[in-house]
Order: C-alpha cells, then structure tokens, then sequence
C-alpha cells in the first residue's frame, strides 16, 4: 500500500491503483489521517460513588428478581430517578450480571447414547428398506443384518411382504448361523413396524440379545444415537 501512495503522487491515483491492483477507497483510506480519540471521561458519566448505589439498588432484595426495565419504572413511579435503563444494564454487563438472576433450575446437558463395538458379532444393526420388483408396481422388502464392527452383511432376505414373523424367522437364522453367544449381542435399529413388535421382543429375549432403538421422532441420522464401531 506504500508503494501505491508513492506511485500516485507521480502518475496519479487512477493508473496507480489499476497497475497495482488496489481498490481506489482502500488508498483514499490510508492517505487520511487517523482521528485520534479522547480518553477524557465525559462529564455526565456516573462517578464511583453514582455507580455503587445503582448497584446497590439492582442487588436490593426487593429489585433482585426484576429486570432492569422493571426497576426503572418502579423508581419512576415513586418519583426517583438515578439512571436511565440502558445505564443500569451497561453497569450489569460490566459487572457480568446481565443474565437470569434468579435461582433457576438449568437442565444439564445429557451425552448422547454411544453403542461401541470392539469385535465381531457384538453390535448388529438391521433394518427393513423396500426395492423396486420386476413389474411395474411391484415392490419387495429387503431384510438386511449388519454387523457394526466388520461391516459384514451376516444375514439378508427378500421378501414380497413386511412382516413381524418373517422378521422373527430371518433373526432367529441369523443368530444361529452366526453362532453367537447368549449375552454378547446388541441389536440396534429404528423403531419400525416390526422392530418394535413383541414377537422379535421375545425372541431377544429369549436368544440373550440386548434390543437398542433410535430415539423416538428423529428421522435424520445424525441426531440418532447412531451406532459407531471402534477398533
């Protein structure tokens, strides 16, 4: 930007910008001398003392669960005056009281539920998904297990129809050719039709399997306690 201070004063601002490819405001901008700002304390901001006592006034026990508009208007009704509204809330914020100051109860912030596997056949998800059929109108439903660890597929059936039996008998075969010990196994999902149906609820229960659903009325992916797989 110097060097463009010094090429204008001998070619002229306009060829000097173009040939350095600076905007003629940014140049402008420079060449004008800063303003230099007073640091002389204005004569109608409160002294130490004003301030303490407007302080004094906010943390009364009788203006404590009110907001500074509050206890403006009170004051004016009553004939006082010591500050203005906006004076009150810039002293608060100084202070950094500008917030709720009542004995609120917070909600504490809940860690989303993490499902970890650490080897095969300890997490499986499975879900339902329709495929378009041979003909026109036609649709099959898709039954695929997966397990979160190796990313296998250890069990898949095509069917024409969605049902809580059909999921029972595709579950149950899976778990047996998996060889998988009672006790050792989650089995996450969404909470579909026959996800949630007390046939495949009973047959957990009766294989040993832990069931884990997605949280309720949450359709995106990322907001669900997802499923995460850690070597």
């Amino acid at each position: 930007m110097s060097a463009a201070v010094e090429i204008s004063r001998e070619v002229g601002v306009k060829p000097a910008c173009d040939a350095l490819s600076v905007s003629r405001a940014t140049l402008y901008r420079r060449r004008r001398p800063q303003l230099v700002r007073s640091s002389r304390r204005s004569w109608r901001a409160l002294s130490a003392a004003e301030r303490a006592t407007v302080l004094h006034l906010l943390y009364d026990p009788r203006f404590v669960d009110a907001s500074p508009g509050e206890v403006y208007a009170t004051l004016l009704d009553e004939g006082v005056h010591i500050a203005s509204e906006s004076t009150m809330y810039r002293i608060l914020r100084g202070e950094r009281a500008v917030r709720e100051r009542r004995a609120v109860r917070r909600h504490p912030v809940y860690a989303r539920p993490e499902l970890v596997a650490t080897g095969p056949n300890q997490l499986w998800s499975w879900d339902i998904t329709k495929i378009r059929g041979p003909d026109r109108r036609v649709w099959l439903h898709l039954y695929v297990i997966l397990d979160v660890y190796s990313r296998k597929v250890v069990g898949w059936l095509l069917a024409t129809t969605e049902t809580a039996a059909l999921a029972e008998r595709f579950i149950r075969e899976t778990h047996e050719n998996e060889s998988v010990l009672p006790g050792s196994l989650t089995l996450h999902s969404d909470r579909g039709t026959s996800m949630r149906s007390k046939t495949v609820a009973e047959l957990l229960d009766d294989l040993g399997v832990v069931k884990s659903h997605s949280r309720p009325r949450t359709s995106n992916v990322a907001g669900q306690p997802r499923p995460e797989a850690r070597s």
